[in-house]
């Protein structure tokens, strides 16, 4: 007999679901997330259990490692993919344990993709970079605003980052507006200090692999944006096709069309974030250092904004890269724009 387990996961408690080939509901029960508690809910299916499907939220780590560790087979399950059947009206999370361990059984489930527990610390610390840059950010526009409003003038990115505490007497002749600045200033150096602490220690345990080495023959991208990509890619070989990755890297419209008609939206959010912001970067500096790339940005410019064409030099950038590290092969920009 074989037996199918599906755990429907929350912060605090999860719901197991077993149910057998003929869709007997064996097992369903509510309990604290306790790997010991869901161990011995699943020890009297053990022999007979085809899989344990879980379903992948942002807390799935501790349950994955710890049923794999104890020689279960486990799969993640994509919610963004799964499509329920429409027609129900009431769902709880003790329908969707079972839907999980049905969808199994049918060999329809939508899986995710488990990544190695070795590398995974490194790839969220590379993650967490991305917070603290962001809020960098944040700070330098916060900046450059008051200064334009104030003063008139914009001073770039590079010279926000230069400042310090003494220059926002020099510029502001308000106490209120020193203040501000200085609180601005030294966010942004907290923050890159910050930002390289984590950059070197990236790099004292990780290096690009050998069939990621070829991205750095991208001009703009560097080995941060590098071990980015390398860390969220993993294995190029899950990705059977072109379209699937930049799919993935949410570097193609959501869009659903029919008769050239848009009918609606399909989710925006299904993809890898860290991948995107990487691409979108990259484009960034491609239009600094790849003249066909300025050209093609500005093109597209002119028919829609600089949104629209920022994603789509992002999308050329995610497709040559695909290739890139499928066929260890360096960069080409007149097979990029032809």
């Amino acid at each position: 007999m074989r037996v199918y387990a599906g755990i429907d996961l929350h912060s605090s408690n999860n719901y197991i679901g077993i149910m057998d080939q003929d869709y007997k509901r064996l097992f369903g029960r509510r309990q604290p997330n306790d790997l010991n508690n869901v161990l011995k809910v699943l020890e009297p299916f053990k022999a007979d259990l085809e899989g344990v499907i879980v379903e992948s939220t942002y807390n799935w780590y501790w349950l994955v490692d710890g049923l794999q560790e104890h020689g279960y087979t486990v799969h993640l399950a994509n919610p963004s993919a799964i499509k329920q059947y429409e027609g129900i009206k009431h769902t709880d999370d003790k329908w969707d344990s079972f839907w999980l361990a049905q969808m199994k059984h049918l060999d329809i489930l939508p899986e995710g993709y488990i990544y190695p527990k070795e590398r995974r610390s490194v790839r969220d610390l590379l993650r967490r970079r991305l917070f603290f840059v962001k809020h960098r950010t944040a700070n330098i526009l916060s900046l450059q605003s008051t200064i334009t409003r104030n003063l008139g003038i914009k001073i770039s990115n590079n010279d926000i980052k230069k400042l310090n505490m003494d220059d926002a007497y020099k510029l502001f002749d308000s106490s209120n507006l020193v203040f501000m600045a200085q609180n601005n200033i030294s966010a942004i150096k907290h923050l890159g200090k910050i930002i390289k602490g984590i950059e070197k220690e990236v790099k004292s345990q990780v290096q690009l692999r050998k069939e990621f080495v070829m991205l750095l023959t991208i001009p703009g991208i560097g080995t941060i944006l590098g071990l980015t990509i390398m860390l969220e890619v993993e294995d190029i070989g899950r990705f059977s096709k072109v379209g699937n990755y930049s799919s993935y890297c949410r570097c193609v419209s959501s869009k659903r069309l029919s008769n050239g008609k848009k009918k609606g939206e399909n989710n925006k959010k299904n993809g890898n974030k860290y991948l995107a912001w990487a691409y979108v970067e990259a484009a960034h500096f491609a239009t600094r250092y790849i003249p066909r790339a300025q050209r093609f940005y500005q093109q597209k410019m002119a028919k829609a904004n600089g949104a629209v064409a920022t994603k789509a030099l992002a999308n050329k950038l995610a497709r040559a890269s695909y290739f890139i590290m499928r066929d260890q092969v360096p960069f080409d920009e007149d097979m990029v724009f032809k």
